[in-house]
């Protein structure tokens, strides 16, 4: 009988967001689950680590579920370190990180704690695919994404991926997908605004607010597929050197 594949789940949104719940629902279908997620919300936390405090991890897997979990106290690529060196008895066969709450397409990748815990599953020699829905709703409909996230899954973890390479999948918020397109990531920011304020205490303070603006009109980007309806598939790497640039760079004079 074929082993079934060992299989790490984890998030940014926390280790009880519907998300991650479905992802963990999905994976059950297809292999042996360990979940291991931050205990509370840890968007926007880009590739954060802990070093300056104690992290706690916690079993709280119950009979009435298959899979085994631990809550974290940790980041997202905390958690993946955790996993890793202290909880799983061999390197997992796949990791996966999502379902998030919301748009990690475009430059969104740089800032987003499930994207982190991919990379950081990659950087590990995992295969490591990052889920997100955009839907910040606690109460986003995932049922349709299982499909494809499962069908995602299966073929990542029959073809492989290469080395230092994840995929950072997004979903746009339809009730019926056009397709799956592989796509490049597009060119885009945030323009950022703060919103300032005073405290009952006369103490000034500060939201962070702002907008986005895709300076690029390809229509092989993932937020044109989004857009379109599209499933968006961006294989992301995390080395990020800028290798076009190093002929150029090697012309002056650093001497």
């Amino acid at each position: 009988m074929q082993k079934k594949p060992l299989i790490l789940v984890t998030n940014d949104d926390g280790i009880t967001a519907p998300g991650i719940r479905t992802l963990i629902e999905v994976m059950n279908e297809i292999g042996d689950v360990v979940v291991l997620a931050p205990d509370s919300p840890q968007s926007g936390m880009g590739h954060a680590i802990t070093l300056d405090s104690t992290i706690y991890c916690e079993n709280i897997s119950t009979d009435q579920v298959p899979q085994n979990e631990f809550r974290c106290s940790g980041t997202p690529a905390d958690c993946v370190k955790m996993a890793v060196s202290e909880i799983m008895e061999r390197k997992p066969d796949l990791c996966v990180s999502g379902i998030n709450h919301g748009n990690n397409s475009s430059i969104n990748v740089i800032y987003s704690g499930t994207m982190s815990a991919a990379i950081e599953a990659g950087i590990e020699g995992i295969p490591a695919i990052g889920f997100s829905l955009l839907d910040f709703s606690w109460n986003a409909d995932f049922e349709p994404l299982k499909p494809v996230v499962k069908k995602i899954a299966q073929e990542v973890l029959k073809n492989g991926l290469p080395d230092g390479v994840v995929l950072n999948v997004n979903f746009p918020k339809v009730k019926e997908f056009v397709g799956v397109r592989i796509c490049r990531q597009a060119r885009a920011n945030w323009v950022e605004e703060f919103d300032k304020r005073v405290n009952p205490q006369g103490k000034e303070y500060y939201w962070l607010t702002g907008k986005f603006v895709n300076l690029d009109q390809g229509e092989d980007t993932d937020v044109w597929a989004l857009q379109n309806g599209y499933v968006s598939v961006v294989p992301v790497h995390f080395d990020l050197t800028a290798h076009h640039t190093i002929a150029e760079l090697n012309q002056w004079d650093l001497t």
